[in-house]
């Protein structure tokens, strides 16, 4: 059962980064355009955890 949850996040994931990248090239449906919205939304909000959480462990002196 969780490879099977592991195996679709990981292919949301590369949808996401597929319509990323056409949403780049140009020429993307407005359904693309929407998913590689969210889809940078999920990395920016994944990076600003990532980073309070070592700025919590190094003791905030950043």
């Amino acid at each position: 059962m969780l490879v099977l949850i592991l195996s679709v996040v990981v292919l949301l994931v590369i949808g996401g980064c597929v319509c990323v990248f056409w949403e780049a090239r140009g020429g993307a449906p407005g359904w693309a355009r929407g998913v590689a919205k969210v889809t940078l939304l999920g990395g920016e909000l994944v990076r600003s955890t990532s980073r309070n959480s070592r700025s919590q462990q190094s003791g905030g002196d950043d």
